[in-house]
């Protein structure tokens, strides 16, 4: 049996491994969960008649689910939150509709948020991980 070989960086620390995502089925219980609780936060801010004022809310939802997740959760994300916001804000009383190039615009900016909230997560990963192997750099003294 092997033993795990630790990495040490250039500071002598232990290196960690970029955080592990969280499992698609778990965000996408999380976004069914977040879509639905989302509505009557719309509803009592009063963001419900503004549809645009909603799907930036639903947009924060996503980018937020986005931090965590992994790329192949990001059009389950989407679709879940254009459910709720096409049945709850654009529709109203839970009906479902497709207005074509409409809905089409909306998935789309649905599907950009949680793509950026990835993004945002891996990019911060990537530069915390380079601090960690490369020393700091150090000037050097000049005064004589």
């Amino acid at each position: 049996m092997t033993m795990p070989v630790q990495l040490r960086g250039l500071r002598g620390r232990v290196l960690r491994a970029v955080p592990e995502p969280v499992a698609t089925p778990f965000v996408w219980a999380a976004a069914f969960a977040g879509s639905l609780l989302l509505v009557p936060v719309l509803t009592m801010a009063g963001a419900l008649a503004h549809p645009v004022a909603a799907l930036a809310g639903y947009c924060l939802l996503g980018a937020v689910l986005g931090l965590a997740a992994r790329a192949a959760a990001a059009p389950g994300i989407a679709v879940l939150c254009w459910l709720a916001y096409d049945g709850f804000v654009v529709h109203r009383e839970g009906e479902l509709g497709w207005a074509g190039s409409e809905d089409l615009a909306r998935l789309a900016v649905l599907l950009g948020a949680p793509l950026l909230g990835l993004a945002a997560a891996r990019t911060g990963h990537a530069v915390r991980a380079y601090h960690r192997l490369v020393p700091p750099r150090t000037t050097p003294d000049t005064r004589t």
